[in-house]
């Protein structure tokens, strides 16, 4: 199978470790996407500027990143009207190279060619209700931000959560070493976005976990 990818490169070296060789990986930048059996643009959320490109590949199966807008909401910013198979990813950082895909589709009648696609790959899909930040993601990042407000508030440290949070809960990872790995500017957008859709005070950015994202970009700039 040949498969296009784009996005950055944290995320495309994710993809090309969930992927086995036996399939040819291209990074794509020029737009040139014919020829390629499977499309995926894990940079989507950001930037939507190839959508009318992907809407006019008939025979192309196109999965986009998908958690900061719906995939219908993502289909009505189209020029065209939508003609390849176009699917809905989690495709934040740590939620690619993972053994279940968390997917929505635009038509449900798609659903099966792309879960063949996906068969291939050997890579199982569990499709979710299409809505911003699917599951998965809404779950970590409230997490996460309570986490903050509970370091806001001088309860405890961020140490400390995460040490109570894998010995009390067993999860994989604590709350702030999952935003180091997510990125803490992916964590606010994601909040940002489902606080705009649900208006669900659970979702609204913790002060200081703002602070922090602010102090990430201001460093990066320097």
């Amino acid at each position: 199978m040949r498969i296009a990818i784009i996005g950055s490169q944290d995320r495309v070296e994710e993809l090309k470790q969930k992927v086995s060789s036996a399939h040819t990986l291209i990074e794509v930048k020029n737009n040139q996407f014919e020829g390629y059996d499977l499309i995926f643009d894990l940079s989507f959320d950001t930037d939507h500027s190839r959508l009318t490109v992907y809407a006019n590949l008939k025979d192309a199966t196109v999965i986009v990143s998908a958690v900061n807008k719906t995939i219908q909401e993502t289909a009505a910013l189209s020029e065209t009207a939508i003609h390849c198979t176009l699917g809905g990813l989690n495709c934040l950082p740590t939620f690619i190279n993972r053994g279940l895909a968390e997917m929505t589709s635009l038509n449900t009648a798609n659903q099966a060619s792309i879960e063949q696609k996906f068969n291939d790959l050997d890579w199982e899909i569990k499709w979710v209700e299409s809505r911003v930040g699917m599951v998965t993601p809404r779950v970590v990042c409230m997490i996460i931000n309570e986490a903050y407000y509970t370091v806001q508030e001088g309860t405890a440290s961020k140490e400390d959560i995460d040490t109570g949070m894998k010995l009390g809960t067993a999860y994989p990872k604590g709350p702030f070493e999952w935003a180091e790995q997510i990125g803490i500017h992916n964590v606010q957008g994601m909040l940002e976005a489902i606080y705009e859709d649900t208006k669900d005070e659970r979702y609204k950015v913790c002060p200081l976990l703002k602070q922090e994202c602010l102090q990430v970009k201001m460093a990066a700039q320097y």
